[in-house]
């Protein structure tokens, strides 16, 4: 990213909305804006098998691995405001298992990009699935979108809730149970 253009953009923005980039408050605020994207949009530039970094262990067991409440912050695409939120991360291993700082970090890599929900949720999932080769992944976001909070129907209260099973979380009712039940969550299908 070229932060220099994106500061140069952003105080042609403050002067579109009627502000005065030069004055006192907000002299430094392109560039702020612009480093802060720069941080905020990062995951276009991260690479997740390098995020991964070789911390896929062999383990013999194959029972549910669960990181529950992992804190989301991300963009939404179509207004670019912030949506923030939790993740719950189940899946079953084939012998091999992710260390577990990596589920965090694969959220992280995925949420830094411009986003939509349901696309976070299904690419977190696909990519525990493909780094472990998986039975079964599960993964459960729930967000508050400030498009939805400060603009448009202004609804502050409103959490929305998307799920991605694949494998046996999709295929078998009571594994797909299991896991909601260890996240603490109640989906209906």
């Amino acid at each position: 990213m070229n932060v220099e253009r994106v500061a140069s953009l952003i105080r042609e923005l403050l002067k579109e909305i009627g502000e005065d980039p030069d004055r006192e408050g907000l002299r430094k605020t392109p560039m702020r804006v612009a480093r802060a994207y720069e941080y905020l949009c990062s995951g276009y530039n991260a690479d997740p098998e390098q995020v991964i970094n070789q911390a896929l262990f062999t383990s013999t067991s194959n029972n549910m691995v669960i990181a529950r409440d992992i804190e989301v912050y991300s963009l939404c695409e179509h207004h670019m405001l912030p949506f923030f939120g939790r993740c719950h991360i189940g899946y079953i291993s084939r012998g091999k298992v992710l260390g577990v700082s990596k589920l965090a970090r694969l959220v992280e890599v995925h949420a830094r990009r411009l986003q939509i929900q349901e696309r976070l949720t299904h690419d977190i999932a696909r990519e525990i699935r493909d780094a472990t080769n998986a039975e079964g992944v599960g993964v459960v976001m729930e967000c508050k979108h400030m498009c939805m909070m400060m603009r448009g129907v202004e609804k502050q209260n409103s959490v929305m809730q998307t799920s991605s099973v694949l494998g046996s979380f999709h295929d078998d009712p009571p594994t797909r149970a299991e896991f909601l039940n260890i996240i603490g969550r109640r989906i209906d299908w």
